[in-house]
């Protein structure tokens, strides 16, 4: 499978979808940080730019188009303009890309105020749009917490598929749920969440205080699971240093300045300060790639002649899809 990535940032679906054996022909980027990323982990993907320029892109096929266009337009922040908003009509420029790309998928991604701006009529038309180009269509929001990381990111998430409404819905949807309305398997935030990249962590152990984790999260220290990468049984006795915070982190946010993440509530209550030793201390731009599911130092690369700062790496993880979540989907469609 071969797809075009609009709005790429730091390219959330190219890491979720690479164990798929699927390629990208193209990204569409022009925040500079980001942009520099691509072509560090990249080189070999052209960066085409502006997606408003697309009509001079090379006509090359595809099978997905993907991205998620910017949110502001959507959001409180925003002001929920909605469409009237130049950078919300970069939603109307994806939907031209997808007419003239005729790919056979298309996933689009929004935060939920989407479904409310302009009362509603900014989504309907976008999904009537999609419909009139010939996709069948499904959409569905979708909480990063529930996909192996420790963080509340509720998505919108649109899957079409050319000509079939069956098929996009049998990517978003699980059989059984169609079959009833069932009760949630648990309160949001109320377990205890699962690493964020491969493994189940080991239960924290309150007398050797030994866990073989960097950070540890739980509503309790008995009840840690790790954040971290690849543990294995040759390093489950490692001493660390326990962190007790949230089980369940607030959704991360990209902050306008370079002071981290964002949320409605404070910092701590949001879970990006750490209580630790009577003080408190900011996630570490690692821990927050941790978040997202992608790789340790992901971001760590050269910008501007230095490795990076941590401001612009904070930004474009807030802004970042969550990389289970893009899995996910890929292997829905790749089922499908």
């Amino acid at each position: 499978m071969k797809y075009l990535s609009v709005c790429s940032g730091i390219e959330a679906a190219t890491v979720a979808w690479h164990s798929l054996g699927w390629s990208p022909v193209a990204f569409s980027e022009i925040e500079k940080f980001p942009s520099s990323v691509l072509a560090h982990h990249y080189p070999d993907v052209p960066n085409l730019g502006d997606m408003t320029k697309h009509e001079s892109w090379p006509d090359e096929p595809i099978d997905i188009l993907v991205g998620g266009t910017p949110c502001q337009s959507f959001s409180v922040a925003g002001l929920r303009k909605g469409l009237a908003d130049p950078r919300g009509n970069l939603a109307l420029t994806y939907l031209a890309i997808a007419a003239s790309r005729r790919a056979e998928w298309v996933v689009w991604e929004n935060v939920p105020g989407v479904l409310s701006s302009n009362g509603g009529r900014d989504f309907g038309s976008f999904l009537g749009a999609l419909g009139q180009l010939g996709y069948g269509f499904a959409y569905r929001v979708l909480d990063a917490q529930y996909f192996g990381v420790a963080q509340r990111r509720r998505r919108v998430f649109v899957v079409g598929c050319a000509g079939s409404w069956r098929r996009a819905a049998a990517v978003l949807f699980e059989r059984e749920s169609l079959s009833g309305d069932s009760a949630p398997s648990r309160e949001a935030g109320q377990d205890i969440a699962q690493c964020l990249t491969t493994g189940t962590g080991k239960r924290y152990d309150p007398e050797t205080e030994t866990l073989p984790v960097a950070f540890g999260v739980g509503a309790a220290p008995d009840l840690a699971h790790c954040l971290r990468s690849g543990a294995s049984k040759a390093d489950e006795h490692e001493s660390t240093t326990y962190i007790n915070v949230p089980a369940i982190a607030g959704t991360m946010k990209a902050c306008k300045d370079s002071g981290g993440f964002s949320n409605s509530a404070d910092h701590a209550a949001a879970g990006y300060m750490i209580p630790q030793a009577g003080s408190v201390r900011r996630l570490t731009p690692r821990e927050c790639e941790r978040l997202q599911g992608f790789p340790d130092d992901y971001t760590l690369t050269p910008y501007r002649g230095k490795p990076a700062a941590d401001g612009p790496r904070y930004k474009a993880l807030g802004n970042s899809m969550a990389v289970p979540v893009m899995r996910w989907i890929g292997q829905r469609i790749a089922a499908a």
